[in-house]
């Protein structure tokens, strides 16, 4: 069987070439084969880049060659206070296998404070209006001995409704306002532990939005903002990434930050279940076989079961780069090395795009995926995961495969079962909602409370998850739900239903024509479609 290259140098474009050819679609907590048309053309992630032989070596290098300022060992002192802040539980995806890098960075800086006399630290999470992270979480990500040590007075979440724990910063030219944590604003140091896993991450947003407050969020994480922003993935033409540029800057005039950011492969399975990265065409018969064998055990589990297996298998993901040192210039380092690992040549737009969605966000870690977040991961993730343009056609079809479970965590994601079920059958108009609602769930005690003494997304965010998928609802013509369970859930996120991808696939050509184009987005995808 032979495979059609769109370049001979690059393997990660390739056609179907016979009449059907199956290929691995995640759909919920399941893994399915699905037949897909002659013609097809299928965007596989590129191959991992190698990570680095020595992740602490390559940390304890960046800390003393740093980019734009003195080594962060010539910058200490005894009796400085020191606030070190890192990325909270929203990434990577899934959670990576310890030691996490976070935790060897932690130790490596833990130590260089305490040599230098530096005894005033602490650890904020800086989980912006996400969840906070439980204490089992909180323990996996840092290690047992920096937990015990500083948890919970000195290693604890950012809470962006605590109003002594605020303070004002300013405010841009454009009079986007900023408040940030007093702890972190105050210290004499700031230092920020990152892992960049796409290029939207990182940067002045990890300050400026990581440990800000809603009204601050509010001023870019709005419609307007969202349509603006021609994918997420590309900086040079994110409306968002533009504002927190701004008030990255901002943050940068008022507060001593050095910056430790970190870019990783995208290997996420090793062993047992790393023929999942494999083109279904190079599969062995041993892959062939361990595939039916998971295939069939998933469908004899409960649901519940089948999702707590799939979020224990921690990622493989290897450190690839590692610098240090003030905001752009790292980051600007940091952001060449991801799309060196994600950028994936593509030449033409698809009148169809098919893409799976795994049970697994930035906001679902350890939970449900829930219709909102399929609608996110839809519109705002996969539908942005381009450069240049999009790949998808302006009106074309994107098929989108996911059973849809009208499910929610009452725990984690209370705010978004009142969204789901009172504003949606309302209205689907982000301006509305923003207008008419946000401001009502944001101050909601309940919600204010849940969020602050539990491990409840902030009231808002919901509606930050909504406009999230603004530009591809502007932008895409149809979405279709190959194999949800249910006709509820699509109708009320906007989209139609079918029963499974080959009735998707004709209903999209009977819009788009027969002759119509359809590219698939091969799972997991953390890759950016680079359009020429």
């Amino acid at each position: 069987m032979a495979l059609q290259l769109r370049r001979k140098t690059h393997e990660s474009v390739i056609y179907i070439d016979r009449d059907s050819a199956p290929r691995i679609m995640p759909s919920g907590e399941d893994f399915i084969l699905e037949d897909l048309p002659i013609g097809t053309r299928v965007l596989y992630p590129n191959p991992p880049l190698k990570g680095l032989p020595n992740r602490e070596a390559a940390i304890r290098y960046a800390l003393n060659h740093p980019h734009g300022c003195d080594p962060l060992f010539a910058q200490l002192e005894p009796g400085m206070k020191v606030t070190i802040a890192v990325d909270d539980i929203s990434l990577p995806l899934p959670p990576m296998a310890t030691p996490d890098i976070r935790q060897t960075i932690l130790e490596i800086v833990l130590d260089m404070l305490a040599g230098h006399g530096v005894d005033d630290v602490h650890i904020i999470i800086a989980n912006s209006l996400h969840r906070k992270m439980t204490p089992w979480e909180m323990k996996r990500m840092v290690g047992s001995r920096i937990y015990d040590e500083y948890y919970p007075d000195r290693y604890y979440n950012h809470d962006a409704e605590w109003n002594e724990g605020m303070i004002k910063i300013g405010e841009t030219r454009h009079k986007e306002p900023l408040n940030l944590n007093r702890r972190a604003a105050e210290s004499d140091l700031l230092i920020y532990a990152n892992i960049n896993l796409v290029p939207m991450d990182g940067g002045h947003k990890s300050v400026a939005v990581g440990l800000c407050d809603y009204v601050s969020l509010r001023a870019h994480h709005e419609p307007q903002t969202i349509r603006d922003s021609d994918s997420y993935m590309d900086p040079a033409r994110s409306e968002l990434n533009n504002k927190c540029v701004r008030l990255g800057k901002l943050v940068d005039e008022h507060v001593n930050v050095f910056h430790i950011e970190t870019a990783i492969n995208n290997r996420m399975y090793k062993g047992d279940m790393d023929f999942l990265l494999k083109n279904e065409d190079d599969f062995t018969a041993f892959d062939r076989m361990k595939f039916e064998a998971m295939r069939y055990a998933m469908s004899k589990l409960p649901r519940q079961a089948r999702r707590k297996l799939l979020h224990s298998r921690p990622a493989q993901y290897e450190m690839t780069a590692c610098h240090a040192g003030k905001t752009e210039p790292v980051h600007e380092k940091i952001i060449a090395k991801g799309f060196e690992q994600y950028a994936i040549p593509v030449r033409g737009q698809c009148d169809i795009l098919i893409t799976g969605i795994p049970d697994i966000s930035p906001y679902n870690v350890y939970s449900i995926l829930n219709p909102l977040l399929v609608q996110v991961m839809a519109l705002g993730y996969h539908f942005n995961f381009y450069r240049n343009k999009p790949l998808l056609k302006k009106g074309g079809v994107l098929i989108v495969q996911h059973p849809c479970y009208d499910e929610f965590d009452h725990k984690f994601h209370p705010s978004y079962i009142e969204f789901f079920n009172r504003l949606l059958p309302e209205t689907r108009d982000a301006f509305v909602l923003r207008e008419k609602y946000e401001e009502e769930f944001a101050n909601n005690p309940s919600y204010v409370e849940m969020y602050r003494r539990g491990n409840a997304y902030h009231g808002a965010h919901p509606f930050f998850m909504w406009y999230w998928g603004e530009n591809g609802r502007q932008h895409v013509g149809k979405v279709i739900v190959a194999g949800a369970e249910n006709a509820h859930v699509p109708a009320m996120l906007g989209w139609e239903r079918a029963d499974n991808l080959t009735e998707a696939i004709a209903m999209a050509r009977s819009y788009m024509g027969s002759s119509a184009e359809i590219t698939m987005l091969h799972q997991p995808m953390i890759g950016i479609a680079d359009m020429e």
